[in-house]
């Protein structure tokens, strides 16, 4: 496996099991089907590991009704199940939604295990277990946002394991969505171009990104979304790495590439900040030594790619 493969969420090999996804209410009743839990998109999870249980199990009767089918572990299915109806007896809502929840939620049925925030525990977790998560997540966040067809209005059903909604009235087909963006590990010889968005905890800075537009490739993209925000032109462009980030359904393509001009023209609409930093400065900030720069969140891709960068290992 290349080591681009090894990011956060991705590489698992998980066998989703697509043309069983029909037949997903008959895999319910197979020995040892289990599901993984989601509360308000926080998966359960007991210490380190993501929580499965039994469908028969009594948490289940918080649940909704539909689930869905994520795939198969050695043959067993895996189902993923929505508990957001379920209200906490002690349920503290000042941090909910905030960028970073630190709060976490415990069910007296499982009372073993806790809701906790996707972000907060995502390199704890076994790339198998980040998978089923990063993949609930996404998922379930769309039927969510997208319970109404978008030819006629009319509510629509959940269809093919979770992977489709059926409109009754039209007959129209919709699938979940995943947004392009670009992520990209911009250099100009020794040193990386990072910036920061409004509102991010003070010092830390991270690799520039941008949604990719439609009919644009990802190198344009790229172009485009550094001159946007930093004024600054970029020629040569490569493929990285890619890495699933459900917050709330994108899929992040990392890129290198060089930059003609070093001269920062910031878009205050854009971005907050950017700055160029060098290697020495980067493991510095790595290791928790610089005074004032903090490095992208660990697990996040462009954590990933600026320590391949350290490292020289962007294979």
């Amino acid at each position: 496996m290349k080591i681009a493969e090894t990011v956060t969420f991705g590489g698992s090999g998980l066998d989703r099991a697509a043309e069983m996804r029909v037949m997903a209410d008959e895999l319910k009743t197979q020995n040892g089907a289990c599901a993984m839990l989601l509360w308000r998109g926080k998966p359960m999870i007991c210490g380190d590991d993501l929580m499965r249980v039994p469908l028969d199990h009594p948490v289940m009767a918080d649940a909704s009704a539909s689930t869905i089918f994520l795939g198969r572990e050695a043959d067993t299915p895996v189902f993923s199940a929505d508990l957001s109806a379920w209200e906490p007896a002690d349920l503290d809502t000042e941090t909910l939604n905030s960028f970073l929840d630190p709060s976490e939620q415990r069910h007296p049925a499982v009372p073993n295990a806790v809701f906790a925030e996707l972000r907060a525990v995502m390199t704890r977790l076994s790339p198998r277990d980040a998978e089923l998560a990063a993949t609930a997540k996404a998922v379930t966040e769309w039927h969510r946002t997208h319970r109404f067809c978008a030819r006629c209005g009319t509510e629509s059903v959940m269809a093919m394991g979770g992977w489709q909604r059926d409109c009754p009235a039209c007959g129209g087909h919709h699938f979940p969505r995943t947004d392009p963006v670009v992520i990209m590990l911009i250099t100009h010889g020794n040193a990386v171009l990072v910036g920061r968005s409004p509102g991010w905890p003070d010092g830390m800075y991270s690799l520039l990104a941008g949604f990719v537009e439609p009919g644009e490739t990802i190198e344009a993209a790229v172009r485009r979304e550094v001159f946007e925000e930093a004024g600054v032109r970029v020629g040569a462009v490569s493929y990285l790495s890619s890495q699933p980030w459900p917050f709330p359904a994108s899929l992040m393509f990392g890129c290198a590439g060089d930059a003609i001009n070093t001269d920062l023209t910031i878009d205050p609409e854009e971005i907050e900040d950017a700055i160029w930093v060098t290697r020495e400065e980067m493991v510095d900030a790595f290791a928790g030594n610089h005074p004032k720069l903090l490095p992208a969140r660990k697990g996040a891709i462009a954590h990933f790619l600026l320590e391949a960068w350290l490292s020289d290992r962007l294979d």
